[in-house]
């Protein structure tokens, strides 16, 4: 696929559809890793460092390590197939960005939702805005290393996902796994385009 591509062509010739896709979820979850891990191109991150002020909003007690926060959107693409191209929007986490939310998912296709197994409710505000705002949405728990793994019904249930809400696990360090979450989401889209 790469090799289709030219510096004076953005996307492959053989591509037909295009899709905006947001990337969402609480604070820390995992979107900035998660769209960098799948973005063909280098992706665009805009963060800021966690001032000693932001550590007092923000709960760090699950990220100790991090020192970077999204204060705007995080932007990758992906080519998935020949013919189709994912536009990736990672939102901010925060309560205080979610302004930004109603121009971001301004003719989004769908939404990934990112969830931490560490604290599913964290999840449940996400979720009602993308339902608020009628944008079909998958669901990946991201696994961190040393959370629980929770069976994926139990999550279903925690989450009060409706039945047709596809539900799977990702680690967002991870491609492969990245991947399968988008084509998951993907397929879901698919599926409700098509439905009578």
């Amino acid at each position: 696929m790469a090799s289709a591509l030219t510096p004076d062509r953005f996307v492959a010739p053989t591509v037909t559809a295009t899709a905006k896709i947001v990337v969402a979820g609480a604070f820390g979850v995992g979107k900035t890793t998660f769209v960098g891990s799948v973005s063909e191109v280098p992706p665009v991150h805009m963060e800021e460092t966690i001032t000693r002020a932001s550590a007092l909003v923000d709960d760090l007690d699950r990220t100790p390590g991090k020192s970077t926060t999204t204060v705007g959107v995080d932007f990758g693409r992906k080519h998935l197939g020949d013919d189709l191209v994912l536009y990736l929007f990672g939102t901010p986490g925060q309560a205080r960005f979610r302004f930004l939310w109603d121009e971001l998912i301004v003719g989004a296709l769908g939404a990934l939702v990112l969830v931490d197994p560490r604290d599913l409710d964290a999840s449940h505000e996400i979720l009602a805005l993308l339902e608020e705002a009628e944008v079909a949405y998958a669901v990946a728990v991201n696994q961190f290393d040393g959370a629980p793994r929770y069976p994926l019904g139990e999550v279903h249930e925690a989450l009060a996902l409706e039945g047709h809400t596809p539900l799977g696990v990702c680690d967002a360090r991870e491609r492969a796994s990245c991947m399968q979450a988008l084509i998951q989401l993907t397929e879901y889209l698919a599926r409700l385009e098509h439905r009578p």
